[in-house]
């Protein structure tokens, strides 16, 4: 989280620096030195909203891909299916007991 947060930071002050190049004006003067916290402010806060959003998103995908290899798990009990369900990786895999022991 705090990198993402550093790194657009970083990106608030690449955006004043780049607007002080178009404006042709110099990096350092001492009336505008107060705009470099504003714009890191600024960008960190974005990346903190940023982390955020991202880990709502992952939330949710986790939670829809538990409930469809639930629904794939059931379908496949109700049609009698044996094996692996699509999806599931080696940890949430349900191998009947014939089929580990080779027979």
């Amino acid at each position: 989280m705090v990198h993402k947060i550093l790194f657009w930071s970083g990106f608030g002050l690449a955006v004043r620096f780049w607007q002080l190049g178009i404006e042709m004006r110099p990096f350092f003067n001492k009336e505008s030195l107060w705009a470099y916290p504003v714009f890191a402010a600024a960008g960190g806060s974005f990346g903190y909203w940023l982390t955020g959003v991202e880990q709502r998103q992952l939330h949710i995908l986790s939670q829809r891909r538990n409930s469809l290899l639930e629904k794939r798990r059931r379908r496949a009990e109700r049609e009698g299916r044996v094996g692996p369900i699509e999806g599931e990786n080696e940890d949430t895999k349900v191998q009947p007991a014939a089929l580990l022991t080779g027979s």
